[in-house]
């Protein structure tokens, strides 16, 4: 009984390994920089994104607060 377990545990991290090997066999070479580097843009591009809608959302809000423009339609700027 005691074989079969550590048999098993054995597959276990063999298994493991194998797929950790190919996983950064992988991510080393050009494709997976290049799949890195359009992660890290897609990723600047989106908080860039969200970053300039709250920056309207707080502009408006401000404004109206204020009592400026408001016959101005609120709108990203781009």
């Amino acid at each position: 009984m005691k074989k079969i377990f550590w048999l098993g545990v054995g597959i276990t991290i063999g298994v493991v390994a194998a797929r950790k090997l190919a996983a950064a066999k992988g991510a080393i070479g050009p494709e997976g920089l290049n799949r890195a580097v359009g992660r890290a843009s897609d990723a600047v591009h989106d908080f860039a994104d969200a970053l300039r809608d709250s920056m309207g959302e707080r502009e408006t809000d401000l404004r109206a607060a204020l009592g400026l423009d408001p016959e101005r339609p609120s709108g990203p700027r781009h």
